[in-house]
């Protein structure tokens, strides 16, 4: 058997559009070329490299056993070359003009102001676009383009292109109003209790997550856009949620708020990361920030009281996070803050 010949990366490409698009014609139209010039370019790879790619029995071709091997190396060497020419762009093109960072809203808003007074010191000609995201939302501003970085909580699905890096922990609480039932049981609230009270549950607004709920635990819910209104909602007494422990610190010390002892824990932690393409060199500026998220230590509520008092005044985020109560398949994961527990991976239960 002769020995296998050398792909071309346009060859590797036009394999991964056909699995990508779902067929040679969807192929065909997405990268603007005729079907038959795609079924020839896949002959001509099958030849090279002596196996084959796709079954064509079926109206739909599918993946061989070689195929699915093979498929990830096609992948991996396209990724690495789209990265050597961002690096490459990057290099050419210096200091970029602007900045574009996209925040998951369970982040502490104070740190990230000290972070941004610090870029602006170090960049003062860099223009910075800042957008506050939950969920999925964040990871598809970043996939798309729209913004270069992200700070995400881990999601099922993200898409390959996507990279990651652990930088930190957002404690969670859940919480009710003094006046509220569930504040009146002593101990652990049962489940069932639970299901019976409303939930408020703050919602996602893309399109990676749409169908599923994140860990609703009640039987009845409220959805709402934005964490200030649950936030207002949970101190007048309208149902029960989970709320970072950095935004709602100061009301607990003030008994506005009441933290419930439930059977998935009276608090939980799960992990952030710095996100974004891997096919995309971040600029000089873009790297440096993402170094500042990389480099902050988060293992948990770490605030001086000053910020804790200006985190519940001036550091609440203008958008909705899911709650994040039930067990979360497993992320990798950060060792976690003493004494707090990792969220399980995220299940998600169909709408």
């Amino acid at each position: 058997m002769r020995d296998p010949g050398l792909p071309s990366l346009d060859q590797l490409r036009v394999f991964i559009a056909v699995i990508d698009h779902g067929g040679f014609a969807h192929a065909a139209r997405a990268l603007h070329r005729t079907q038959s010039v795609i079924s020839y370019t896949i002959a001509n790879l099958e030849e090279q490299l002596n196996v084959a790619l796709l079954d064509r029995s079926k109206r739909k071709p599918t993946l061989t056993e070689a195929g699915k091997a093979l498929l990830a190396d096609a992948r991996a060497v396209s990724l690495k070359v789209d990265g050597m020419r961002a690096r490459a762009k990057a290099l050419s093109a210096g200091l970029e003009a602007e900045v574009s960072l996209v925040v998951d809203v369970m982040f502490s808003t104070c740190k990230l102001v000290r972070i941004l007074h610090a870029f602006q010191k170090e960049f003062p000609t860099v223009s910075m676009r800042l957008r506050t995201e939950a969920l999925g939302a964040v990871t598809q501003l970043v996939a798309d383009g729209t913004c270069r970085i992200g700070i995400s909580g881990w999601m099922p699905g993200t898409p390959d292109v996507i990279e990651r890096q652990a930088c930190g922990f957002v404690t969670m609480v859940p919480v009710v109003a003094p006046g509220h039932p569930l504040a009146q049981i002593e101990g652990i609230v049962p489940t069932g209790v639970l299901r019976e009270h409303t939930q408020l549950v703050l919602t996602d607004r893309s399109t990676l997550t749409q169908g599923q709920d994140f860990g609703v635990l009640a039987l009845r819910d409220w959805r709402l856009g934005d964490l200030s209104s649950k936030h207002a909602l949970l101190r007048n007494g309208i149902g029960w949620g989970n709320m970072p422990l950095e935004f709602v610190q100061w009301d607990l010390d003030a008994g506005r708020l009441v933290q419930l002892q439930i059977p998935e824990g009276s608090e939980f932690s799960f992990p952030l990361y710095v996100i974004r393409r891997g096919d995309e060199e971040p600029g000089p500026a873009t790297r440096w920030l993402m170094e500042q998220f990389l480099e902050l230590d988060q293992p948990g509520l770490d605030l001086t009281e000053e910020e804790r008092a200006a985190a519940a005044e001036h550091c609440l985020p203008a958008h909705g996070y899911h709650q994040l109560t039930d067990r979360l398949p497993a992320p990798p994961q950060p060792n976690a803050p003493s004494g707090v527990a990792v969220a399980a991976p995220i299940s998600l239960r169909p709408r």
